[in-house]
């Protein structure tokens, strides 16, 4: 579905002709054909419009003279049900400069363009593109930190029901967020490294206006923090899952050893008893004595007394 917004007498609103419009704003649901025309229209290749869709489209920025793109990564909520799969992942949003234009454009609907949309974002004017551009890149880091304290908090919850149990769905969990992470951490260093090349060569124009160069630095800065937040935040995670596996194995180890003790401890007892219930006369002149049950039951328990007392002497329970 394409979209169109624009500025009249001070008033944001969707003009119905693509002339009027100041920001074109593409995402789902997709209409076949409508990307292929939209390109035919303003006279571009239909790779700026198409790129943008693919998933697995790197980080990178065009310069051509009809047009220029630039493709980050920003984050979405995984929308798959699969127990295994992350909670988040990060996919391609484009943004193409032409005719005076600016064109966004995302596979799934994006959180941060529709703030833009919505008119939440302070200071937002589609007619200015640099500072456009920069917004977008400011609320996509800004949409980083809010999903990292999300997962954190996620994690958190996860370790305090660890403690009390130490069942398989919580370790997948972990695993979940681990995933997520991962993502980020990729995709906040993509960004970056993209941002700083942008910079270098001032694809935005924007090297002779002071205060906008101080906001992209001040872009970049804040995308580094997140960038290593999302690190910290793995390495925590790596670290109490290795702490968490190591616990569940010793566990299982002491868990198996308790029970070697015991089946020990109560092999004697049926051993004691399987002599003496054969059918051959009882030994030491017991075959006659009234007493000779308890006798044997009392060697019985003295044998698996004895037993548990150097187990425990050697630490083994």
């Amino acid at each position: 579905m394409i979209r169109y917004f624009g500025i009249k007498e001070g008033q944001f609103y969707q003009p119905e002709f693509l002339r009027e419009a100041h920001w074109i704003l593409i995402g789902p649901p997709w209409v076949e054909g409508e990307i292929q025309q939209l390109a035919e229209k303003l006279d571009i290749a239909p790779d700026y419009l198409t790129d943008p869709l693919d998933i697995e489209e790197r980080a990178r920025y065009e310069k051509y003279e009809e047009a220029r793109s630039i493709i980050l990564h920003t984050p979405v909520i995984n929308e798959t049900e699969k127990e295994n799969d992350p909670i988040f992942i990060t996919i391609p949003l484009g943004i193409v400069f032409t005719q005076g234009k600016i064109i966004t454009l995302c596979a799934h609907e994006s959180p941060i363009l529709e703030k833009f949309a919505d008119m939440k974002v302070r200071g937002f004017d589609p007619r200015n593109e640099r500072l456009f551009a920069l917004q977008i890149f400011e609320q996509n880091v800004l949409m980083f930190l809010e999903y990292l304290k999300k997962l954190n908090l996620r994690r958190s919850l996860i370790e305090e029901e660890l403690y009390n149990s130490s069942r398989s769905e919580e370790l997948k969990n972990l695993l979940r967020i681990e995933k997520s992470l991962v993502y980020f951490v990729n995709s906040l260093s993509a960004n970056e490294l993209l941002k700083i090349k942008v910079r270098r060569t001032d694809l935005l124009g924007i090297k002779d206006n002071e205060d906008l160069s101080i906001f992209f630095e001040d872009i970049i800065v804040d995308n580094n923090q997140a960038r290593e937040v999302a690190q910290l935040y793995t390495n925590i995670l790596n670290g109490t899952m290795e702490a968490y596996t190591s616990i569940i194995s010793n566990n299982l180890n002491k868990f198996v050893n308790r029970l070697t003790v015991i089946t020990i401890t109560l092999l004697f007892p049926a051993l004691i008893a399987g002599f003496f219930g054969m059918n051959v006369p009882i030994p030491f002149g017991l075959g006659d004595n009234k007493f000779a049950f308890f006798l044997i039951v009392f060697i019985s328990i003295l044998f698996s007394l004895g037993i548990t007392w150097f187990f425990r002497k050697k630490e083994m329970i």
